[in-house]
């Protein structure tokens, strides 16, 4: 299994979570936050909390199946483009295993190794 972690433009999160979930992601978290990058928004403003940071960003997170990965990662980079530079990142993460909390069963479907 693998954990997806993209840090997106918070105008974008719609129409990718939309997208997600139309092609069978169903459970995502999201997180708002503030981040610091490469990109400088020039419109960006200074955060009231974090002093450091340039630009308000989206953490999306979601756990699929390895043969899922990689549907799920073009969905995102294509739903999350837009024209301006500085669009997010997207981190991958391998996942032992997941469990159910109300079973206790194990929610993963194969074992690759």
């Amino acid at each position: 299994m693998q954990e997806i972690k993209a840090f997106i433009k918070p105008k974008k999160v719609q129409i990718v979570v939309k997208s997600l979930r139309d092609a069978g992601f169903e459970s995502v978290t999201l997180s708002k936050g503030e981040g610091t990058g490469a990109h400088k928004d020039p419109d960006a403003s200074p955060s009231l909390d974090f002093h450091f940071t340039d630009s308000p960003i989206v953490k999306l997170e979601l756990v699929c199946q390895n043969e899922e990965t990689d549907k799920a990662i073009q969905l995102i980079c294509g739903k999350a483009q837009t024209p301006e530079p500085g669009d997010g990142i997207i981190y991958v993460s391998e996942i032992d295993d997941a469990y159910r909390i109300k079973t206790g069963k194990s929610i993963k479907r194969f074992d690759m190794k």
